[in-house]
């Protein structure tokens, strides 16, 4: 879980500048993986610095984020 209101960004992890963020915060100790073994689909960046991954899409984790999402909400097997 994170908090909504100290995300600052939602991100794809395609491009090479994220890639980068990636890899800094892994070596300041910053990366937090929350992917269980399953490929990275968007990065959260927090405003503490820390940036997560996540195995969600950037899409449906922005309305997760947004207070829209329904607990029991399944259409692609995420859970």
């Amino acid at each position: 879980m994170v908090s909504a209101e100290r995300a600052v960004a939602v991100i794809s992890p395609d491009s090479a500048p994220v890639k980068r963020l990636m890899h800094e915060a892994e070596d300041k100790g910053l990366l937090v993986n929350a992917t269980y073994g399953r490929r990275t689909r968007s990065v959260v960046v927090m405003d503490s610095k820390h940036v997560i991954l996540s195995a969600i899409t950037p899409e449906k984790l922005a309305v997760r984020l947004d207070g829209e999402y329904e607990p029991g909400e399944n259409d692609d097997g995420e859970e």
